[in-house]
């Protein structure tokens, strides 16, 4: 065996290692963030959503980053990162 040999033995097992996190960790993870940031930038006025602390209300108004949702009597200024899920108008069941 010579030491190109060597080291693609050594190699190899670190990049097959690599390529399973890969798919089966980090480009899952990719994909969920890209949803939920299509799904924040797609709020509008009017939209139930559940914000990340379990605050459920409907959305205002909006203002760059923010918005502003009505829970109850209450009125509560979210930042839109912090929304963890957009429901929609007809039952209430999560949007896809």
């Amino acid at each position: 065996m010579n030491l190109n040999d060597q080291f693609f033995q050594t190699l190899m097992p670190l990049v097959l290692l690599f390529g399973i996190f890969y798919f089966l960790l980090i480009r899952p993870q990719q994909q969920r963030v890209k949803r939920h940031q299509q799904m924040v930038d797609a709020v509008k006025k009017g939209d139930t959503v559940v914000t990340s602390g379990g605050i459920i209300g409907k959305v205002i108004h909006i203002r760059d980053n923010q918005l502003t949702i009505r829970s109850g009597e209450s009125k509560v200024v979210v930042q839109r990162d912090r929304i963890a899920e957009v429901r929609t108008p007809a039952g209430d069941a999560p949007a896809s």
